[in-house]
Parts: C-alpha cells; structure tokens; sequence
C-alpha cells in the first residue's frame, strides 16, 4: 500500500500492513505516564490499559526517566505523542528532533506515535506553543511534505491531533474537518480525535459540535483524547483553555460518547492530565469513566440498529 500526495507526486514511505498490526494499543483507556506516579505503579501494578508519554521528556541519553520508563514498557504498552516536531513548518522538519525521536521509537518500539496539527518553530527560532495552521492549499502541502518525512524516518504510521483553538484565519480555504480529511487522503497519516479540543474550539468560535464530527471521516482515527479545560472571562468574553488540569467535564464526556457512536468500535482512549496532576487514583478513576461510557455508547448503537 503506497500513499499519495497531492499533486500526484508519491511519497517515500511504504507501509506494511502487517507490521501495523504488531503495533496496535489496546481498545481501551489508558492515562497520561507522569513521574510522580513512577514507584506506585511499579509497586502495585494497577490495571491501567496503556501509558502515553511525551517523548521529548525521555530524549535524553539516560537517568532515573529511562530506568522507569524501561521498567514500566516492560509491563504496560505505550504510545508517544510529541509536542515538538513543528510539522506546520515552512522551513522542514528539525532533523536533529527527528533522529532523536527515531532513537526513543527504536529503543521502546511503542505501539503508537502521534503529533500535532500545528507549528511550533521557524527556521531556529522556537515558541514554547502549539500554534496554529491557517488552512489551505499550502499549509496543506507543507504538512503532507513534513508527516512524509516523519513517517518515512519511523517507519510507521503517525497520527495527527486536531488542535484547540481561539480564533480563525481569514484566509481559509477548508473547514477544520475537511482539511483534516485531505491531510489523511494525502499522507496517509492517521487521526488522533481530541474530543476536548473540539469542544473547546467550537465554545471559542461558535462552530456547530455536531457538523463538526458529521464532516469529519471517522475511519482514521485510531485513538481519542479527553481531557479537563479552564474557562476564562477576558473583557466580559467567556474564553475556554485547554490546559489538562481538570476532570473531564459532562459536556466532553457527552461529546465522547456521540463519537464512539459514529465510530462504531471501541477506541483506544487517553486521559490527558498534564497540569496540576492528581494522585494516580483520580486518573485511573477517569480512565473507568471512560471505559464505562464506551462501554455504554456502543451497547446502545446496537440496540438502536436491532430495533
């Protein structure tokens, strides 16, 4: 299976499907790794479905984060989802981030590697963010070009988190989910649905929840996101924040459920918890809850299509 890009041109990766399959996480939740809970997990073993670390934290060549981190892989699968590789990017990819990344993804072999959409770095210059993309037809191109790159270094297939946002382009040319369609077609990346993110974004700018995940193509996405958010008032405007310090809220875990539905199989579901971090309990609580609703939003699909 050869993937292509716009513009009839063929990227380098090849992907073979069986090799996919090795590296599948378990349709199931799992919680964010955090170095706080190292020693409890490894003492009590609790039964969590996977861990999800960011791999910039572990880029170095050793130390305490390897030895846990050796020592949970051995019991637990993982996932890395990386927050620096600035795959909206005009200037390319940093190859020195990327031969980094290589090295972690060969040294752990997780079963899956995500990113964002968005930029984060210009030429040297980096920003401590997750910036967004205008889109259209060029920053479409860049990141098609840049998830090449990627995936042909790993190996592997990546998948790609739509982003919270606070304001929109003028200048674009695609709705979020149709440019997020296209990015797939294109690259042959998969999707990382944030379902916090979309709602989120859709409180900040007024888009509709429901079209939103209607225009999305479902099939891609290989793993969800849920996470707490702050909300704000900036001069008498409600603004939300993304900033995984909370409990998920009723809203989101509502919003995760009408996906399940449209999914229509269980999904491998992370609890994101990156600020203020509870005590493992309180994850593994979210992770239930997660867990439970699956269970629940997929029990009554089939009741719905039986009647």
């Amino acid at each position: 299976m050869r993937y292509g890009k716009a513009g009839g041109q063929t990227p380098a990766f090849f992907i073979d499907l069986n090799i996919i399959m090795q590296f599948m996480l378990p349709a199931r939740a799992g919680i964010s790794l955090k170095a706080r809970h190292y020693s409890l997990i490894l003492e009590s073993a609790p039964d969590i479905g996977w861990f999800e670390i960011h791999p910039e934290n572990y880029m170095g060549n050793g130390g305490a984060p390897h030895q846990y981190l050796t020592a949970i892989r051995n019991e637990y699968p993982i996932s890395m989802h990386g927050v620096g590789m600035s795959l909206g990017s005009a200037s390319d990819i940093d190859q020195s981030h990327l031969d980094a990344l290589s090295l972690l993804v060969k040294r752990y072999q997780p079963e899956q590697i995500s990113e964002h959409l968005s930029w984060s770095r210009m030429d040297s210059t980096y920003v401590n963010d997750l910036l967004p993309l205008p889109y259209n037809d060029e920053s479409l191109q860049v990141m098609i070009n840049n998830i090449d790159l990627v995936q042909t270094a790993l190996g592997r297939k990546i998948l790609i988190e739509n982003p919270s946002a606070y304001l929109a382009f003028d200048n674009n040319e695609y709705s979020e989910p149709a440019f997020l369609n296209a990015l797939v077609k294109h690259s042959g990346c998969g999707l990382l649905l944030d379902v916090n993110n979309i709602f989120v974004s859709a409180c900040n700018q007024g888009f509709d929840l429901c079209r939103y995940l209607s225009d999305l193509n479902m099939e891609p996405v290989e793993e969800i996101h849920l996470a707490g958010h702050a909300v704000h008032d900036i001069d008498g405007q409600e603004i939300r924040i993304d900033n995984h310090g909370s409990n998920v809220i009723n809203d989101v875990w509502k919003l995760y459920e009408t996906a399940i539905k449209l999914i229509n199989k269980r999904a491998p579901t992370l609890i994101e918890w990156d600020t203020d971090v509870p005590e493992l309990s309180i994850l593994i609580s979210e992770m239930k809850q997660a867990d439970s609703i699956m269970n629940q939003a997929l029990t009554r699909s089939k009741k719905t299509v039986a009647v």
